[in-house]
């Protein structure tokens, strides 16, 4: 199945692209996604505790399964007031 990782901020900046298209196998979890790129921009992995997933616009948890087409958003944490 084909995932597109979309990394925001800081997440961004590591990565080096503003969205990724990555081919992933079949029953991929949000999780699995992460641990990929985090083999492949070793950066993320200090990262990883502080940052979200979104799965299509809403907030998943690691354990939540991809689908092709999917939108993986990687969002920092984030504050306002």
């Amino acid at each position: 199945m084909r995932v597109r990782v979309v990394p925001f901020a800081r997440l961004r900046e590591l990565v080096g692209e503003g969205a990724l298209l990555r081919d992933l196998p079949d029953g991929t979890t949000a999780g699995d996604a992460w641990d990929a790129l985090a083999i492949e921009f070793p950066a993320l992995v200090e990262l990883e505790r502080s940052t979200r997933l979104a799965r299509n616009g809403s907030f998943v948890t690691r354990l939540s399964p991809l689908a092709d087409g999917d939108e993986l958003a990687l969002l920092p944490p984030y504050g306002g007031g």
